[in-house]
């Protein structure tokens, strides 16, 4: 019997769970363990998603909540220790770059436990980003690597990891959104919202490095402005970027933006609608420049890097940067001409077999 402890904490984490635990779940000689940090403890940005998802109600919660990135990242690992001497897994899965899949896997191999890696690999080069610097320590200490396009595979042989750590299986991320596709469609979100299909913007921001710049924030904001003449704008507006405009004192400008409807953060069934119908999606999110990819939505990437170079490669994303010109620039030329894009190899809904079938030597 392997034991199988998995950990999630944050929203992204857990679109790329789902279909891991799902495929764990169909084994019969593992016993899975789910662990939940309570990275993002909200209603609206955790456990709805389990019910959502359809993943099991975690066995573990840390509840470690919000809080500074150090003392984040220490909390969950003072608190996750306890579980793994308790539970004695052969296996840690951590998946994505979020301060629960660090935390995570520091304990795991301080403790003689194996980790695996799910979204290794991805490189912005930028390591100002908080993310970045996750994602590196990540791979470095993990025994199986799990990647989801071949510049992963690159960056991590280009940093000198064995080839027998690395595999590309594809991403669990599409996994979630192919076996959910029909069911947010009937999602009734657009007519809440008073929006209909191609006729609006979707835009979503969390990144420090553009909510916690006031300058950078502002000049994206006169871009929302300039667009949202053309079309409504939706906006579910995280957390961070709420406290930024209230500390930066940029509620005025939002209220200027006469066509903007900002929401709370949103389920991710409805999230999917939104997306799947908007004209364009402007965001500084990682997955959402896969998903988009998939969905065949342009994409515009609030940031001046990606480490998800395949979306731009092969997909529908194009990086603008913060500059309100750049930003309307690359806005008006998918608004006139809609690119088309190609679906990458691997990214078809059978991402957590492989990675199951690798982890377990049991074919799922």
């Amino acid at each position: 019997m392997q034991r199988i402890l998995c950990v999630c904490g944050a929203r992204p984490n857990f679109m790329k769970i789902a279909p891991v635990v799902d495929a764990l779940r169909r084994i019969e000689d593992v016993a899975l363990v789910i662990v939940h940090t309570g990275q993002h403890y909200d209603e609206r940005m955790s456990s709805r998603f389990f019910g959502e998802l359809n993943i099991p109600q975690p066995d573990v919660n840390l509840e470690v909540g919000s809080c500074s990135h150090a003392v984040q990242t220490a909390e969950i690992m003072k608190r996750f220790e306890p579980v793994c001497l308790e539970h004695k897994p052969d296996w840690v899965v951590v998946v994505g770059d979020v301060n629960s899949t660090i935390a995570a896997a520091l304990v795991a191999v301080k403790l003689g436990i194996k980790v695996a890696h799910v979204e290794a690999g991805l490189r912005s080069f930028d390591r100002t980003m908080p993310e970045e610097i996750n994602r590196i320590l990540t791979d470095s200490i993990s025994e199986l690597l799990f990647v989801t396009e071949p510049a992963g595979v690159e960056n991590l042989k280009r940093e000198g990891v064995d080839d027998e750590r690395i595999h590309l299986v594809g991403n669990v991320m599409i996994d979630t959104l192919r076996r959910n596709k029909d069911r947010a469609d009937a999602s009734t979100i657009l007519s809440s919202l008073g929006v209909e299909p191609a006729n609006y913007a979707l835009t979503t921001l969390h990144r420090p490095a553009n909510v916690d710049n006031a300058e950078r924030f502002s000049s994206i904001l006169r871009a929302l402005k300039e667009i949202s003449k053309d079309m409504p704008i939706v906006f579910p507006i995280h957390p961070r970027s709420r406290k930024s405009i209230e500390t930066m004192r940029l509620g005025e400008q939002v209220a200027s933006i006469e066509n903007l409807r900002m929401i709370e953060p949103l389920g991710y069934l409805d999230f999917l609608k939104l997306m799947s119908n908007a004209a364009v999606v402007l965001t500084d999110s990682g997955g959402i420049q896969e998903e988009t990819t998939i969905l065949g939505v342009p994409c515009l990437t609030l940031r001046d890097n990606t480490e998800r170079p395949i979306t731009i490669d092969q997909g529908t994303n194009r990086l603008t940067g913060s500059s309100t010109d750049a930003i309307l620039s690359a806005y008006r030329a998918v608004r006139d001409t809609r690119p088309k894009g190609t679906i990458p190899d691997l990214w078809d809904g059978h991402a957590a077999e492989r990675i199951v079938d690798i982890l377990t030597g049991v074919k799922s």
